[in-house]
């Protein structure tokens, strides 16, 4: 595994350095922002990070959270959040992007072959050990051969239990399901077969078994986003993919069903704070 770190700079002062590990579902980004404003998305990963300086404010699971200096942040996989500046100098902060199931890989080495996977219930909290794991991490990550492929997998596996440990909650504990559940699963399942689609309202409904404004208010009360909103994040998805494989950002539009190679540009750069360009040279 080697740290390929990419750079890019905005005229406003903001900057972004983006690291991809080539054999695992790992990534990695230090950056700084002041006037980005992150749209709503989420991840197929959990997502931790700190908060080096300034403070970022966003909206998480239905609250408004605030991530100031020291602090650090906990997202499950697909947590619909946005995200920009709380105060005038901006933020900078350092974030490690890690696949379900390199997670589950930790935990059962750890834990044995049921170990259950984690849910974090606060977006941000004050923890030292934490942030601490988090930054030796990041540091392991993208020092490549400087740092040694044994320090960076004790390192993963050092944030990770830490993550569980102190930040988790058994996922026994997850809410139980809403009415809407059932018409919110089968609507979902259409979006994540037909992510390509242009599919209008009446079909999703017709698909959920309920009326179209019926599954709209049930889809973002536990989903957290719109119907439309988690289509474009399949897209997204996808397009990282074919990046990530390093196809470039036409192929990935066409591959993805973006409009075209300045739509799926503009979506990239709103939900990821980077371009296209630079994740698939991370």
């Amino acid at each position: 595994m080697t740290a390929d770190v990419r750079s890019e700079e905005a005229e406003t002062g903001d900057w972004a350095r983006y690291w991809r590990a080539p054999d695992q579902p790992l990534e990695a980004m230090r950056a700084h922002f002041t006037g980005h404003v992150f749209h709503r998305h989420s991840h197929d990963a959990y997502s931790f990070a700190v908060t080096e300086s300034g403070a970022q404010r966003f909206r998480c699971r239905g609250s408004d959270h605030t991530s100031g200096e020291g602090m650090v942040m906990a997202f499950n996989p697909d947590d619909p959040h946005d995200g920009e500046s709380a105060v005038e100098h901006g933020f900078t902060y350092r974030i490690v992007h890690l696949g379900p199931g390199l997670v589950r890989s930790v935990l059962t080495d750890a834990a044995g072959a049921d170990a259950p996977m984690p849910l974090f219930p606060h977006p941000v909290r004050e923890d030292p050990v934490l942030r601490h794991a988090l930054l030796g991490l990041y540091a392991a990550l993208v020092d490549g051969p400087a740092a040694g492929g044994l320090v960076r997998d004790e390192r993963l596996t050092r944030t990770v239990l830490a993550m569980v440990r102190r930040g988790a909650r058994n996922p026994a504990l997850r809410a139980s399901p809403r009415a809407g559940s059932g018409a919110v699963r089968r609507a979902r399942a259409l979006l994540e077969d037909e992510w390509a689609e242009d599919i209008s309202a009446q079909r999703l409904a017709d698909a959920a078994g309920c009326s179209r404004f019926a599954l709209y208010r049930a889809f973002r009360a536990e989903l957290g986003v719109a119907p439309s909103e988690f289509q474009r994040q399949q897209r997204l998805r996808v397009a990282r993919r074919v990046l990530a494989r390093g196809g470039t950002a036409a192929r990935a539009a066409a591959e993805s069903g973006f409009a075209d190679q300045s739509h799926l540009h503009r979506w990239f750069v709103r939900s990821y704070g980077i371009t296209p360009g630079t994740y698939v040279r991370g």
